[in-house]
């Protein structure tokens, strides 16, 4: 159901999940937050939504603290509140612990582990006053150990989902970690047909966002059919 009132922000907006995600909220009424590291992008993408009336957009790394509090309040800035915040900017990485180099783990510790969790302090405040919702985007490969330094950002970050909704119980805040398989996303550099497409991942993030409020969706685990 449509609910022109309710406002979404994204993390990692510009493309991939986030972007996908945003389209699927302005269709179903809500107004965006789109938050990221790359104006033109987001720029874009708020034209091709609607303009200033559905999206805001805020250049922001998830990595410092500051932009995470001007990402949130940029939502309650322009439209008066925050009901749901989407911790989604990621960093992949290549399967094998010797594959990656330390400067690239660094970033994707410091990407996908701290930024959700700065992204989710800033949020709470106003999440808490609007008993709204927050989703932390994870992985499959956050349910089962894979040896890669990335699979072990993603059982922080399912870790940290469930260590939010247990903070935060009994405010009315809801908490859902979504772990998607392998998506078709710019962080891949060719498209598989056995990958799930990130439009797959919004809807997901979507079903969870609309259950009535007396229905928490803890987790969502997504992947290709047939995936073994």
């Amino acid at each position: 159901m449509a609910d022109e009132r309710r406002v979404l922000l994204i993390t990692g907006a510009g493309s991939g999940i986030g972007a996908a995600t945003a389209r699927r909220a302005v269709a179903d009424g809500l107004r965006v937050v789109l938050a990221g590291r790359t104006a033109s992008t987001l720029e874009a993408l708020a034209d091709e939504l609607g303009g200033p009336e559905r999206a805001a957009t805020v250049v922001a790394d998830v990595r410092e603290w500051e932009g995470n509090v001007a990402a949130v309040d940029a939502a309650v800035s322009r439209f008066g509140r925050l009901d749901v915040a989407f911790a989604n900017a990621g960093v992949h990485g290549a399967p094998g612990w010797t594959a990656d180099t330390p400067e690239h783990w660094r970033d994707m510790v410091l990407t996908n582990v701290l930024g959700p969790a700065l992204t989710l302090r800033a949020a709470l405040p106003a999440l808490i006053e609007a008993r709204g919702h927050a989703v932390v985007m994870s992985s499959a490969a956050g349910r089962r150990v894979l040896p890669s330094l990335y699979s072990v950002t993603r059982w922080a970050t399912a870790a940290m989902g469930e260590a939010v909704r247990q903070d935060v119980g009994g405010s009315g805040v809801r908490v859902t970690v979504v772990e998607p398989g392998g998506v078709n996303t710019p962080l891949w550099d060719e498209v598989n047909p056995g990958r799930l497409e990130a439009d797959d991942v919004a809807r997901a993030v979507m079903y969870a966002i609309s259950q009535p409020p007396h229905v928490d969706v803890n987790e969502v685990l997504i992947r290709p059919a047939g995936a073994p």
